[in-house]
């Protein structure tokens, strides 16, 4: 039998009071929006450096425009980048005219793009967030709507920003979190304005509002900006029966004139400039290939993605089966009799779907594919927990789900511990695994999910698991907090501080006209420290045979000389005897070295 709440007795004269005191509950919301934001984005956001391989490419890239002054085409060490639009690159470089160039502004856009989600996604749930999963039970069992939105709202926000992939993305400075941020807020603007039918013109500005975000998604990322948002708002349209109706509400002559003349200007641009290449490396390579084959060696199995939302969605995963379940959605027919306004909770398992399955077919699958879907899992989170919360009577399903809940924290205490041994495989820096052991941070880390754990089992025995997701938001703060945040400042000690210092002795030392070599694996922070051209040469063989080239063509009798950096292992294979160089400086794996060209035996 399903078992008595004991929370309504004190949050119904609480959630009153809001009512009665609209200023304070705005406030009060605020508070709670950017205090989530602050502890999951902001807090430490530029205390490591930039992590390579990715995140300098396009730090270095939005660098470049503020330098050069061309804002059309993205440059990195003097090529063309063509992977992503222009979007990244005009925030970040504005984040660097306001802040200064630096790691806190070149994650400022990633950064702001999810508390923006997590903001619209608590507006969203406050408005539309009661009575919106399918239930038999009786409605005198459930509380005033209004209580269940208001509850919803408050952990649908939480479930957006504290999840372990969404803190990872919205600190680091790529594209990925901003194209989330833009399609997810856009999809919550669609979502509004649809269930808006009886105020035309509030119906309009919403919808205004997805053409437009819906425009700066493409800009963020390419066609999968509007792809994915069509693809999920068409197949929600057919599924309630109210395609062609919604559609002429959109106004799309209107709208997508909107959305051309925010998206095609740049476009038509880039490809005036480069023509083919661009088509051919974006669309066709970053697009369409990406889709249809295996590209840079990210395949995955079938099943990758489930992985990825169980690990990447904690610690709310536990609870998204029981969610989806709970709406019931092979009953198209009573999802088409309930109101739009009621109708947010199978539109969120759309949304949902829609992403899982087109990234599965997608041949090559990477985990950040996963995050546009996540504000919809957070969305069905909250509804079965503020419905589950605000009835009279608990449902036997969600206590069962609450005892997984607790047994999933302890293992994934004992993994937090364990998780020591699986560290290492990073040459860059092979004294991760000591450093870290002594740190002692994965037993805090471990302690912290135990704890949780713990708090959990006994809220279940005292109020069912009511309050579990309170324990869930504190746990994975200070997760956050005391574990993952000290992880990355060790990371970066091994792995990416002595790559800054070697590129700020380079450019100490380095004499007019020489050249940086970087020889092995690419680094571009390299470039983004130095703030200066780098050449990356993979062998050292070819190394040599670049240098080879360069002293043949100087000038009879000059003194030239080039720096390299490479990893100390790699040039000693060289075996260069030490008269034929000087080693400038060494910091963790890496070498830097100056060779004078005349004296250079390159045989």
């Amino acid at each position: 039998m399903p078992r008595r709440s004991p929370t309504l007795h004190w949050l119904k004269p609480l959630f009153a009071y809001l009512d009665h005191h609209p200023a304070i509950a705005r406030t009060l919301a605020m508070v709670w929006v950017i205090g989530l934001g602050s502890i999951a984005f902001l807090w430490k956001l530029g205390a490591v450096g930039l992590v390579d391989e990715t995140e300098p490419l396009f730090a270095e890239a939005a660098r470049q425009m503020t330098v050069t002054g061309d804002w059309l085409t993205p440059y990195f060490n003097g090529d063309t980048r063509f992977d992503k639009p222009p979007l990244i690159y005009w925030l970040m470089a504005i984040a660097y005219q306001t802040l200064g160039v630096n790691e806190f502004a070149a994650r400022l856009p990633s950064a702001l793009a999810a508390i923006a989600l997590a903001g619209l996604g608590f507006y969203t749930l406050r408005q539309f967030g009661g009575a919106s999963l399918f239930s038999t039970s009786n409605p005198a069992e459930t509380a005033d709507t209004t209580h269940q939105q208001r509850l919803a709202a408050y952990i649908g926000a939480g479930a957006i920003a504290l999840n372990l992939q969404t803190i990872v993305w919205g600190r680091t400075g790529v594209s990925d979190m901003l194209l989330t941020g833009c399609m997810g807020t856009a999809l919550f603007s669609f979502f509004i304005g649809y269930a808006q039918p009886h105020h035309p013109q509030r119906q309009a500005r919403w919808y205004l509002s997805f053409y437009i975000l819906s425009a700066l998604a493409v800009l963020a990322k390419g066609p999968v900006g509007i792809v994915v948002p069509g693809l999920i708002i068409i197949a929600f349209l057919l599924y309630t029966g109210s395609l062609w109706r919604v559609l002429r509400e959109m106004q799309l002559i209107l709208g997508g004139l909107i959305f051309l003349g925010l998206t095609l200007p740049w476009y038509i641009l880039i490809v005036r400039v480069h023509g083919r290449s661009y088509v051919a490396n974006f669309f066709g390579y970053h697009n369409v290939e990406r889709f249809t084959s295996v590209v840079n060696n990210h395949s995955a199995p079938w099943f990758f993605y489930f992985l990825v939302v169980l690990l990447g969605f904690i610690p709310w995963s536990i609870h998204l089966p029981q969610a989806i379940a709970r709406t019931r959605f092979w009953n198209r027919a009573h999802w088409q009799q309930r109101p739009r306004s009621q109708q947010l909770g199978v539109f969120a398992v759309v949304w949902f779907l829609v992403i899982f399955v087109f990234f599965s077919i997608s041949v090559t699958k990477l985990p950040s594919y996963t995050l546009p879907l996540l504000p919809a899992a957070a969305v069905l989170v909250a509804l079965v927990w503020s419905d589950a919360v605000t009835r009279t009577k608990v449902p036997q399903g969600f206590i069962i789900t609450n005892i997984v809940n607790a047994a999933f924290m302890l293992v994934l205490a004992g993994a937090t511990i364990y998780s020591v041994n699986w560290l290492g495989d990073d040459p860059a820096m092979p004294e991760l695994p000591i450093v870290i052991a002594n740190s002692g941070i994965l037993w805090v880390g471990g302690a912290i999910w135990f704890s949780v754990a713990i708090a959990n089992l006994v809220l279940i025995l005292r109020s069912n698991g009511a309050w579990i997701w309170v324990c869930n938001l504190v746990g994975v703060s200070l997760f956050t907090l005391a574990t993952l945040l000290p992880a990355l400042d060790h990371v970066d000690d091994l792995r990416q501080q002595p790559l800054r210092q070697l590129a700020a002795t380079a450019v100490q030392v380095q004499q007019s006209n020489e050249e940086i070599i970087m020889v092995g694996f690419k680094k571009p922070s390299i470039v983004f420290y130095a703030q200066r051209p780098v050449t990356y040469i993979y062998s050292p063989n070819e190394a040599i045979a670049h240098v080879r080239q360069q002293h043949q063509s100087a000038a009879p009798g000059d003194t030239t000389s080039v720096i390299i950096l490479g990893e100390t292992e790699l040039l000693d294979r060289r075996s260069i005897a030490p008269q034929r160089h000087t080693i400038i400086q060494e910091e963790g794996v890496y070498r830097l070295l100056r060779f004078s060209l005349p004296r250079l035996d390159l045989d």
